[in-house]
C-alpha cells in the first residue's frame, strides 16, 4: 500500500520543532509547512488524488447489487363520440433489484479501477515529494541571490575606495589618468553587477511567495560548517537497485500499464454471456370506473402487486463491429502503456545514475570552491602588498577584488546546489520525506 500521508509526520516532528523557532526568521521546515496550507500546485495534486481513489470505488459498484425504483401517476379520459364516459387516475409504482453472476467485464472493470486508485496514490506521493524539491530550491535560490547582493555590494565599496584613491594618486601625479578611467569602469560595471543581482533577489522572492501564498519573511541561513559528504553507499549499483524498487513514477507508470490490461481485458470480454439475478414488484391501483364506460370496474381503488423472480442471461452477437473495434482500441492502448512503462523504467535508471553523479561532483565542488575562496583572499592580499610597493597595477588589484567576490559567490552557491542534488537523488529513488528537510533546517542559524 502506498503511504501518501507525509503530513502526519510533519505533524509530529513539526510541533515540538516549532517551539524552538527563532523570532524573527523561518527556516526551511516553517516554509515547506507554509506550502503544505498555500501552494496551488500542491492543492491541486491533493485534488486529483482524491479523485483518482473514486476509481477503486466505481469499480466495484459494478459487482455489487443495483436496487432502483420507479413509479408514475396518470390522468386518464375516457371518450365515446366526444362524449366523456369515465376519467380517473391510476398509479404504478416498481422496485427492481439486480445482483451480477457472472460479469466478466466488471470484474476486469474492478481491477482496472483498483489499479488507477493506486497509480493516483503514487503520483500524489511523488507531487509531495517535487513540492518539498520546489520548496527547497525557491528557499535556498532566494539565500543564494542575497548572498550574491551581499558580495557584490562589497565589490562596489570595495571598488569604490579604489576609484577615490585612484582620483586622489591623480590629482597629486602620482597615478595616470588611465588608473582613473579603469577604476572607473570597474565601479559602473559592479554597480551594473548590483542592480542586475537586486533584480534576481526580487524575482526569486516573488517565487517563493507565490508558493506559500504570502510575504516572504526573512529566511535562516545555512551553517558555516554545514557538511557536504559523497553520496553514502557510494555504488551506483545499489542506488539504481532502490530507484527501481521505489520511485514513485515508476510505480504509477506500471500501475497504469495493469491498468490498461484489465481495461483491454474487460474490452475483450465483451462478447461473452452476463447473468443476473432480478427480482421485481410492481405495484399498481386504477380509479377506473367502469371499462368501456359501462361495465363496472370490480377492481376499482384496489393495489395489485405482482412480484417477478428470474436469472437474466444476455450475450452480444452484433453491434455493427464497435465492440470489436473497442477490443482492438484497448489493447493497442495497453501496447502503448507497457511501452511508457519500459520508457519511465529507463529514465529513472538515466536520472539516479545522473543525480548520484551530481551529488558526488557537488560533494568535491563544495571543497574545491572553499579552496579557491581561501587562494583568493591569499591573492588579493599578496596583489594589495604588491600595489604598494609599485610590482602592481591596479587593473591587477581590481581582478584581484573581483576574483575574491566571485569566489564568495561561487562557495555559497556550491553549497546550495549539493544540497538540492541530494535532495533530487532521494526523489530519484522514491527515499525523499520531510525528515529530510527538518535535518536541513536544524543546521540553519
Amino acid at each position: 500500500m502506498i503511504n501518501v500521508k507525509f503530513n502526519k509526520i510533519i505533524v509530529v516532528l513539526g510541533f515540538v520543532a516549532l517551539s524552538g523557532n527563532q523570532i524573527g526568521a523561518e527556516d526551511l521546515k516553517d516554509i515547506y509547512q507554509l506550502a503544505l496550507i498555500n501552494d496551488p500546485t500542491f492543492k491541486a495534486a491533493e485534488a486529483s488524488f482524491r479523485a483518482g481513489k473514486e476509481y477503486k470505488v466505481q469499480g466495484r459498484a459494478g459487482l455489487m447489487p443495483s436496487l432502483t425504483i420507479s413509479g408514475s401517476t396518470s390522468w386518464n379520459e375516457y371518450r365515446l363520440e366526444e362524449t366523456l364516459l369515465d376519467e380517473y387516475n391510476s398509479n404504478n409504482y416498481t422496485g427492481t433489484l439486480q445482483q451480477p453472476v457472472f460479469r466478466l467485464d466488471r470484474w476486469f472493470q474492478f481491477r482496472q479501477g483498483k489499479a488507477l486508485s493506486e497509480s493516483a496514490a503514487a503520483e500524489f506521493a511523488f507531487q509531495q515529494q517535487e513540492t518539498m524539491i520546489r520548496v527547497a530550491t525557491s528557499y535556498f535560490n532566494v539565500l543564494n541571490a542575497k548572498d550574491s547582493l551581499s558580495a557584490v555590494k562589497a565589490e562596489v565599496e570595495a571598488i569604490g575606495r579604489q576609484r577615490d584613491q585612484a582620483k586622489k594618486r591623480f590629482d597629486v601625479g602620482l597615478a595616470s589618468i588611465t588608473e582613473v578611467h579603469d577604476t572607473q569602469a570597474a565601479y559602473d560595471l559592479s554597480v551594473v553587477g548590483r542592480i542586475s543581482r537586486e533584480a534576481q533577489l526580487d524575482s526569486v522572492k516573488e517565487a517563493l511567495s507565490a508558493i506559500i501564498g504570502g510575504t516572504l519573511p526573512l529566511l535562516s541561513p545555512l551553517i558555516e560548517d554545514y557538511p557536504t559528504p559523497p553520496p553514502d553507499p557510494i555504488d551506483r549499483t545499489s542506488w539504481v537497485k532502490l530507484g527501481l524498487a521505489n520511485n514513485f513514477q515508476l510505480k504509477a507508470a506500471y500501475l497504469n500499464t495493469t491498468a490498461a490490461k484489465n481495461s483491454a481485458r474487460a474490452s475483450g470480454s465483451a462478447h461473452l454471456p452476463k447473468v443476473d439475478i432480478v427480482g421485481r414488484v410492481t405495484k399498481s391501483t386504477s380509479r377506473q370506473g367502469k371499462f368501456g364506460g359501462f361495465i363496472q370496474n370490480p377492481l376499482y381503488d384496489l393495489e395489485s402487486e405482482n412480484r417477478q423472480y428470474a436469472i437474466q442471461i444476455s450475450m452480444p452477437l452484433f453491434a455493427g463491429g464497435s465492440i470489436s473495434s473497442a477490443r482492438r482500441q484497448a489493447y493497442a492502448q495497453y501496447d502503448a502503456s507497457k511501452e511508457q512503462s519500459l520508457f519511465t523504467e529507463r529514465s529513472v535508471i538515466r536520472e539516479v545514475r545522473s543525480s548520484h553523479f551530481n551529488v558526488q561532483t557537488q560533494s568535491a565542488n563544495v571543497v574545491a570552491r572553499r579552496q579557491a575562496l581561501t587562494s583568493s583572499k591569499s591573492a588579493l592580499e599578496a596583489t594589495q602588498v604588491g600595489f604598494e610597493v609599485g610590482n602592481r597595477n591596479v587593473v591587477d588589484l581590481l581582478q584581484a577584488e573581483r576574483g575574491l567576490y566571485a569566489a564568495e559567490r561561487d562557495y555559497a552557491q556550491s553549497r546550495y546546489d549539493y544540497i538540492i542534488s541530494v535532495l533530487r537523488l532521494k526523489l530519484s529513488v522514491g527515499s525523499l520525506n520531510p525528515e529530510d528537510l527538518f535535518s536541513v533546517s536544524s543546521q540553519m542559524k
